[in-house]
């Protein structure tokens, strides 16, 4: 219980974070070492400045910061469910821990990581 207590407030405190200052316009947000070392875009560059915008209720903004973090948010809370429930879930656990369901995943943002660079996306 004290977990999740814990992890509320560090949650909570980063979303209060995000929503009063922009990543765009403030430098106490790290840049991504990828993209200044090779000038190409990881699968979460954007992210920060996605949160903030979705925050604010700007879905368009969002997705043209990071398309594949707007779209995986419901997995990512629906992962973080499950992992807090695993004692009442266990089959639904073991599911979505199966090798097939985190090679999907992995395949997915590597697509995106090299669709974005080809396609500027």
């Amino acid at each position: 219980m004290k977990r999740i207590v814990l992890g509320s407030i560090v949650l909570f405190t980063l979303l209060l974070i995000y929503y009063n200052l922009n990543p765009a316009k403030t430098s106490i947000f790290p840049k991504c070492p990828f993209l200044l070392l090779t000038g190409l875009k990881c699968p979460g560059c954007g992210s920060q400045r996605a949160i903030h915008c979705l925050l604010h209720f700007d879905v368009r903004q969002a997705l043209e910061y990071n398309m594949l973090l707007v779209f995986s948010l419901p997995v990512i809370i629906v992962l973080g469910y499950i992992e807090l429930e695993r004692k009442r879930f266990p089959d639904l656990y073991i599911k979505m821990h199966n090798y097939k369901f985190i090679w999907g995943i992995f395949t997915v943002i590597i697509s995106w990581w090299i669709g974005r660079n080809i396609f500027n996306i």
